[in-house]
């Protein structure tokens, strides 16, 4: 009886010995990590294509593929927008303006001069960028110009004053827009009935007496040179 009782309490901590050695050595779940490059960075997505504009491809045209693409442009910010007439081609126009270089330095102004400028507009007889400039403007509007080279004096420039490739800024303000240039103003016609500037009877202007105003044995000196300085080019002077 002793006997028996010790080994069923021997198969009792056998399997007892048994079953936490199982839960022991159990083993972990084991997670699969995916290291391709695929999974690592998404995939990119197709750069996107612009939309044709049917306008490129017109009909009884080659068609062709293709983006196009801008060249240069002319850009203005209307700074005073006018009351007056529309402006429109082949009419003669009466402008004031102030031309600078992106520097900053000015190398031309009508409005220092106090006198306006007119040319026919569309005629080709100023630079592009002003025989396209003043569209839509109306008289007494003033805008602000940004010319590049293309539309201005080309590659070439006009030196000294205007550096080769230079783009140009304007200020320009539309004054007038006539069909035909100004007339100059009439000379004053004599008055026959005013008395002449001297009287006859008068002493004369000079005293024979008088001492020259110059020695005529000392040369001249003062005399004025032979050119004019050269002035800035205008825009019309194209």
């Amino acid at each position: 009886m002793i006997l028996k009782l010790s080994s069923l309490a021997l198969v009792a901590a056998l399997t007892t010995a048994a079953t936490a050695q199982t839960a022991t050595t159990a083993k972990k779940p084991v997670t699969h990590r995916t290291t391709t490059a695929a999974a690592a960075k998404p995939a990119a997505k197709p750069a996107a294509v612009p939309a044709a504009n049917p306008a490129d491809n017109p009909p009884n045209v080659p068609k062709i593929e293709g983006t196009p693409k801008p060249l240069y442009a002319l850009r203005y910010i209307d700074t005073v927008i006018g009351t007056g007439p529309l402006s429109a081609p082949r009419k003669y126009y009466t402008v004031h303006y102030t031309g600078w270089l992106t520097d900053g330095t000015k190398f031309d102004s009508s409005v220092d001069r106090g006198a306006p400028i007119t040319f026919p507009y569309g005629a080709r007889q100023v630079i592009p960028g002003w025989d396209t400039g003043f569209d839509g403007m109306h008289v007494g509007g003033k805008r602000r110009l940004f010319i590049p080279y293309q539309l201005a004096y080309g590659e070439s420039g006009r030196p000294p004053v205007i550096p080769a490739k230079a783009d140009l800024i304007f200020d320009i303000e539309l004054v007038d827009i006539s069909d035909a240039p100004p007339q100059p103003a009439p000379a004053p016609t004599p008055n026959p009935e005013a008395k002449p500037a001297t009287d006859p009877a008068a002493k004369p202007a000079t005293d024979p007496d008088a001492k020259p105003a110059t020695d005529p044995a000392k040369p001249a000196t003062d005399a004025a040179p032979a050119t004019e300085p050269k002035t800035p080019p205008h825009p019309e002077g194209l």
